[in-house]
């Protein structure tokens, strides 16, 4: 099994950026799909979540309004639509993928997030 992050980078606060995972090697639509967040010192933060079929999504209350979780079953993708950064978005970004039958979590290794000016 392997999750592809891309489309992290360097943005300005007020910017945004789109985060795309690619899955390879699982039955995607067997997996709830979610983005956690971590900076050094911290918890890894659950971002946000969409379910299998993509009926539902939830955030964490700090990026409500601003970020758009959606996925692609087709294409085994699920991104990350963030939109007016602020610094305090600046992490690593992870995604990660959940069985909920197996209760077996997978994990993608990882984009940088830094927004600064």
């Amino acid at each position: 099994v392997q999750l592809v992050e891309s489309g992290g980078g360097l943005v300005q606060p007020g910017g945004s950026l789109r985060l795309s995972c690619a899955a390879s090697g699982l039955t995607f639509s067997n997996f709830r799909m979610s983005w956690f967040r971590q900076v050094p010192g911290k918890e890894r933060e659950l971002v946000a979540v969409i379910t299998r079929t993509g009926g539902y999504t939830n955030y964490v209350d700090s990026v409500k309004g601003r970020f758009t979780i959606s996925r692609d079953n087709a294409k085994k993708s699920v991104y990350l639509e963030m939109n007016a950064l602020k610094a305090d978005d600046t992490a690593v970004y992870y995604c990660s993928a959940y069985n909920e039958f197996t209760n077996y979590r997978y994990w993608g290794q990882g984009t940088q997030v830094t927004v600064s000016s």
